[in-house]
């Protein structure tokens, strides 16, 4: 796959992603659209494979991060907020334990 194939490939996934985790928030959406466009916007002129191959790695990993780390919060009275959690949040989050564990 080209370079300009996996730009364009990615900047579907990060709007994709920005629809998934904001969700019924038009704000957010919005303010994640303007962002997400104006960072491919600001490097549609870089020609080095070696900058570009980096710019493709860092905007994967801001994709990653959305999708398993952003939690979606609804505020329910004006101190409550409703967490909604998605399928892929930090699946491989282990609850915190107070009590020690004895080995065998």
């Amino acid at each position: 796959m080209g370079q300009a194939a996996k730009v364009l490939q990615l900047f579907r996934t990060l709007h994709r992603t920005r629809q998934q985790v904001f969700k019924n928030d038009p704000r957010a959406l919005e303010a994640a659209r303007i962002k997400i466009n104006e960072e491919f916007k600001c490097n549609k002129s870089e020609t080095s494979p070696k900058k570009i191959e980096e710019l493709i790695k860092i905007g994967s990993d801001v994709e990653l991060i959305l999708r398993t780390s952003v939690i979606q919060g609804i505020h329910t009275d004006h101190n409550t907020l409703k967490l909604v959690p998605r399928k892929d949040l930090l699946l491989e989050n282990v609850p915190y334990c107070d009590t020690p564990t004895q080995k065998q």
